[in-house]
């Protein structure tokens, strides 16, 4: 039996603690090792993992991201409904108007993952580095039939405030 998964990469927030580097372009579509782009790392985790209906979410100053998605990304996959990325920027203007946080961006395009007939619907960031197989949380949550499941890595209270202090 073929499990339809489905994956939503947020990429739109406005990445303010960053400036200057932000003032042009979103977090995910930053340069990160030359060529690449810090978005690459998440996308690189879903091919990895065998996920291919990708759907990235876009709102603050996208043109540079869907750029890099577009040509670096979309001839990598195919047009068909197991094999696909596409970009869904939010609509300035339309009744639901642009994004206003993480769960509005997910509820405004849920369409997606129900037309797909999803088993899972994975949500990751899309200005996140890490290396993740993101198929065997996947398979953890089918075995365990779950409802939802949540994908974190203990930190220290000491780092957290450590690195507080350096933001603030």
């Amino acid at each position: 039996m073929r499990i339809e998964v489905v994956a939503f990469v947020l990429a739109g927030g406005g990445g303010k603690r960053l400036s200057p580097l932000t003032q042009d372009r979103v977090k995910p579509a930053l340069p990160f090792g030359g060529s690449y782009r810090v978005i690459d790392f998440v996308l690189s985790n879903l091919i990895h993992s065998r996920i291919r209906k990708i759907y990235v979410l876009t709102q603050y100053e996208p043109r540079s991201l869907e750029q890099h998605i577009l040509e670096g990304w979309g001839p990598l996959f195919g047009s068909d409904r197991y094999n696909m990325i596409r970009l869904l920027p939010a609509k300035e203007g339309s009744a639901s108007g642009w994004y206003i946080g993480t769960a509005d961006a997910i509820n405004q395009n849920k369409r997606y993952a129900w037309e797909s007939k999803s088993d899972i619907v994975n949500i990751f960031g899309g200005d996140h580095i890490y290396l993740m197989d993101i198929s065997q949380v996947n398979d953890f949550h089918l075995d365990k039939n779950a409802d939802i499941t949540i994908s974190a890595l203990p930190v220290k209270c000491e780092l957290v405030a450590k690195n507080m202090e350096y933001l603030l």
